[in-house]
């Protein structure tokens, strides 16, 4: 299904009501899919780079927004962390309740909506170490409630560490192509992308994963806005990085060439950034 909201006109909180009863629908689906510690795309795109960006001390207060199925909520606890986890979504905090995360930093988990910047600030203002939400932006209609929340949350000097799907590549209008070139004699297949919009922010609705129930609703941004509500909450940024997969890496569908993975080592799939206060 690609239907936009040019098709479908929403206001904002039509828009997270879409997004939240998407979620609520494959919440069972997405945590049977990406289990206690997530796949590939999480450990070998994402944490790698967010772990190190946030830098886990033991004691530590952090707050995971968005959490999901709590999956990054307990790596950041493995830590020693004591971590307050949220998402909007009823059954993916009672899947993440479920799990057990051993002896190490407590984890603690609650039904709040990213959009609602008086809920969040309720969490303790000027209490928090680090802020981290990965791969959740992009399904927000809002961002700045959650920019400026993270910024009163933290204390001087903490970061939010947010990752999301490349906003100039990973979009949802982006187009795969596979192409015959020759090449000194020889003919080889090239792998790209086709980006048709950028600028313009664009919500048009997709799946996450193969086969979930229900499509969702994506926010596609350009950079410059997602950081320009970072900057306007009052952050700095001090680290960005962009992640690929690395050429011999099997993620994708081998009956697939056009599938994430290999044949397109060369552009990011994913943008993690660290906002300093």
């Amino acid at each position: 299904m690609s239907q936009t909201l040019e098709e479908t006109v929403m206001d904002s909180q039509q828009a997270n009501a879409a997004s939240r009863a998407a979620w609520e629908a494959n919440a069972a689906h997405w945590d049977d899919y990406m289990g206690a510690e997530g796949n590939d795309f999480v450990n070998v795109l994402i944490w790698p780079a967010v772990q190190p960006l946030l830098n886990v001390k033991p004691g530590q207060r952090i707050l995971d927004a968005a959490c999901g199925n709590g999956m990054y909520a307990r790596k950041l606890g493995a830590r020693g962390a004591d971590v307050v986890a949220f998402d909007f979504s009823h059954p993916l905090i009672e899947r993440a309740r479920a799990y057990p995360h051993g002896d190490q930093g407590a984890i603690a988990y609650h039904v709040l909506d990213a959009t609602d910047e008086g809920m969040l600030r309720a969490l303790g203002e000027g209490t928090f170490d680090a802020v981290s939400c990965q791969m959740a932006l992009m399904d927000m209609p809002e961002i700045a409630p959650l920019m400026r929340a993270a910024y009163a949350l933290l204390k001087p000097g903490g970061c939010f560490v947010f990752s999301l799907v490349h906003p100039a590549f990973f979009q949802t209008n982006a187009i795969r192509f596979a192409e015959m070139v020759e090449r000194e004699g020889e003919l080889v297949t090239v792998y790209g992308m086709k980006i048709t919009q950028y600028m313009t922010p664009y919500t048009a609705w997709g799946s996450a994963i193969p086969g979930q129930p229900e499509v969702q609703p994506y926010f596609d941004r350009p950079l410059h806005v997602t950081l320009g509500a970072g900057f306007a909450a009052g952050f700095v940024l001090d680290a960005l990085e962009e992640r690929a997969f690395p050429p011999l890496h099997p993620q994708g569908n081998p009956t697939r060439p056009l599938s994430w993975g290999a044949n397109f080592s060369d552009i990011p799939l994913v943008l993690v950034a660290r906002l300093r206060r």
